[in-house]
This record gives C-alpha cells, sequence and structure tokens, in this order.
C-alpha cells in the first residue's frame, strides 16, 4: 500500500487530505508543520508528499529544499491558497513534482497523487534496472593485469578526457568505455555506441552527424546524429580504426571546435560530448599505410588503456566462470550448475584466442550439454569440440 505524507498546519486540511486518501486505500501520515515533516522523512520511506507552502516557522519551500537532500526521488506536491505562477515555477525549480490550488480540486488531487506514484516506481525500477545492467558488464577478476586497467579508469573517469581503448576482440573493451561513462561526471547523461566496422563508409557521416531531410536520396527526413544523440553524455565510437577518412576528418572537426554539422546542411550545432574510442588495430600501423589520420589519433588518444587478453590473466579465468554460470542461469530461469576444480584448471591452459567471448560461449555450451556438475570429462568433451 503506497504511504503517502500530508505537512500541513491547518488540521481541518489535513483530515480532509487524510480521509480522501485513506478511502482510495493509501497509507497516509500527517505532520502539522516542516520540522516535524522532516523528521518523519528521515524516519520513513514515503511514496508521495504533499505538502502546503505557507506554514509558520519552515515554509514548504525551504521544506522542500532540505527533503530533496534527505530523500531526492520523492515526489513532492505542493498546495497553497495563495499560489501564483511564480509560486509554482519556484517550487519546480526546487524539485516539486506538482502545484495544487488550496482548496484542491478532488479529481485534480487523485491524478496528481497517481501521476506522481507511477513516477515514484519508475524511478525505483530504474534503479534497480541499472543495477543489474552494471552488475551484467561489471569487470571481473583480481589478476594484476585487469587491476591496472581498474586503476586506469578510475583516475580518468572522473575528467572529461579522451581515451583511446585498445586490445583484442573479446577482451572486453566496450566494459572499460561503459565503466569510464558510469564512474564520470556524465553518468546521468546517454551513453551512446557507434560501431564504425558495421556501419558502410558512405553512410557512416550521417549516422554519426545526422542529415537533413532530402540531402541525399533516401533522407525523406531529417535525422539527429549519435554526436547529437549523446549531448550531455558520452559517445563511445567502438572500431574507429575502421572509419573512412572523410567521416575521420569530420570528426577530428567535432573534438577540435565542439561543433558539428549535418549532412545536407550548413549550420554549426554546438556539442558538449565526451569521446571514447576503441580499436583491435595497431593505430600507428594505420598511419603509416595512411589509413588513419595521425591527428586524430593524437586527439583521441589523450589516454591510453590497454585491455589484455584473456591468454596473459588466465588467473581471472575461475572467477569469470563463476560470473558466467550465474548469469546463464538467470537468462535460463535455472539453478546455477557447479564445476569441479580440475574443469577449471583445464580451462585455464587453453588457448583463448576469442578471449572472454570465447569463454562465455564455451561456459554456455557446458551448461547445455553437461550434468548438473561440470566435470573434467565434460570440459575435454566441449570445450573444443572436433
Amino acid at each position: 500500500m503506497p504511504k503517502i505524507l500530508i505537512i500541513d498546519d491547518e488540521r481541518a486540511i489535513r483530515s480532509t487530505l487524510k480521509e480522501i486518501l485513506e478511502f482510495e486505500n493509501y497509507n497516509v501520515d500527517e505532520a502539522e508543520d516542516g520540522q516535524k515533516g522532516l523528521q518523519q522523512l528521515g524516519k520513513t520511506k514515503y511514496d508521495v508528499v504533499l505538502c502546503d507552502i505557507k506554514m509558520p516557522g519552515m515554509d514548504g519551500i525551504e521544506v522542500l529544499e532540505k527533503a530533496m537532500e534527505l530523500s531526492p526521488d520523492t515526489p513532492f506536491i505542493m498546495i497553497s491558497a495563495h499560489g501564483t505562477i511564480d509560486t509554482a515555477v519556484e517550487a519546480t525549480k526546487k524539485g516539486a513534482y506538482d502545484f495544487l490550488q488550496k482548496p484542491p480540486d478532488l479529481n485534480r488531487l487523485l491524478v496528481s497523487v497517481r501521476n506522481a506514484l507511477d513516477k515514484s516506481s519508475l524511478v525505483t525500477e530504474t534503479k534497480i534496472l541499472k543495477k543489474k545492467i552494471s552488475k551484467t558488464y561489471e569487470m571481473v577478476g583480481t589478476s594484476e593485469a585487469l587491476g591496472r586497467v581498474k586503476q586506469a579508469i578510475e583516475k580518468v573517469a572522473p575528467t572529461d578526457a579522451r581515451v583511446l581503448i585498445t586490445g583484442p576482440n573479446g577482451s572486453g573493451k566496450e566494459l572499460v568505455a561503459r565503466a569510464i561513462h558510469e564512474h564520470s561526471n556524465r553518468a546521468n547523461g546517454p551513453l551512446i555506441e557507434v560501431n564504425c566496422a558495421a556501419i558502410p563508409s558512405e553512410l557512416i557521416e550521417s549516422e554519426l552527424f545526422g542529415h537533413e531531410k532530402g540531402s541525399f536520396t533516401s533522407a525523406v527526413k531529417q535525422r539527429i546524429g549519435k554526436f547529437e544523440q549523446a549531448n550531455g553524455g558520452t559517445l563511445f565510437l567502438d572500431e574507429v580504426g575502421d572509419m573512412s577518412l572523410s567521416a575521420q576528418a569530420k570528426v577530428l572537426r567535432a573534438l577540435q571546435e565542439h561543433k558539428i554539422t549535418r549532412v545536407g546542411g550548413d549550420k554549426d550545432i554546438q556539442v558538449d560530448v565526451r569521446v571514447l574510442a576503441a580499436t583491435n588495430k595497431n593505430l600507428l600501423e594505420e598511419i603509416e599505410a595512411k589509413t588513419f589520420r595521425e591527428d586524430l589519433y593524437h586527439r583521441l588518444g589523450v589516454i591510453l588503456i590497454h585491455v589484455p587478453p584473456l591468454n596473459e590473466r588466465r588467473e581471472d579465468i575461475p572467477d569469470l566462470v563463476q560470473k558466467f554460470l550465474q548469469d546463464i542461469a538467470n537468462d535460463y530461469g535455472n539453478k546455477p550448475k557447479s564445476i569441479t576444480n580440475d574443469a577449471l584448471e583445464y580451462l585455464k591452459t587453453l588457448d583463448w584466442r576469442g578471449n572472454v567471448r570465447e569463454l562465455r560461449n564455451v561456459v554456455e555450451r557446458l551448461v547445455i550439454m553437461s550434468g548438473q556438475e561440470i566435470t573434467m570429462e565434460d570440459a575435454k568433451a566441449y570445450a573444443r569440440p572436433v
């Protein structure tokens, strides 16, 4: 049952609101002034707060400001008999969800409360999903090689420095980019990913910078590019070594001037984007071969982070296997299978050219093909099937 707190110095108003809300099956508490309201907020988690603005001592706006520090996700519906547009605007700027005139219209009140409850539920669900996602993408392992990567992430994440992430396919470059974003000041902004290798060279500029309607044959409407979508957040250019030279030139300009121009447009658009890039290629060799711009390399590579192949951190394999067993069990809705120590030791001896991605596939194969416990015999039979 949703819990609602009413903060109002008028007993009659509190009683009326409580009666209405309890009739709708809400659990309602009361506080006769701002100080007592804050005390209850400190002790109890409320789904919605109804707060009067004009109260003796501490007024509703001050209560709202202090409450946002205590419980920033709790929706506040402000109520006032002396409400003006300026008051409503000020309350909204301070974090109020809605503003109602006294005496509140019954239908308007109930709609506002229901909407505030929906918002509260969405915020909670979003937090849970973010935790699940961060667990899915967490970097697992205690090896010295992975420790150096984690240290670099910890140092660079709070800055706005551009980062070039190198390493072989399947080693976890995307996880590094996600970790940098999640621990940065832009964590609440978007993380937009672009796989430069998967987009045809003739479309990469439109994908990155967008296009105007009619700028080419199939441009039937305006398109917002990835740079604009990532405004205020992070743009992750995966496989940047496969980007065409013409697109490289435009990316270089965007990094230098913080401006982009849509394909077919003539207006400069200001963008505030942190760029992370990743590649499995040796870009210095690509520069020698004239397929990658040296000036772009230096722009992207303010910080260089190399993700080691799995063969260089075999001691992380047991931890990774246990994580994958749990992840796969969650995906299938089953209890996680166990694996014997000798099977784990055998997996550590194999050549992991596909790195962590290959290991994950092998673990899923073992889960499907083995009994409740994965044995050495299972590992030998299915890890490298002929």
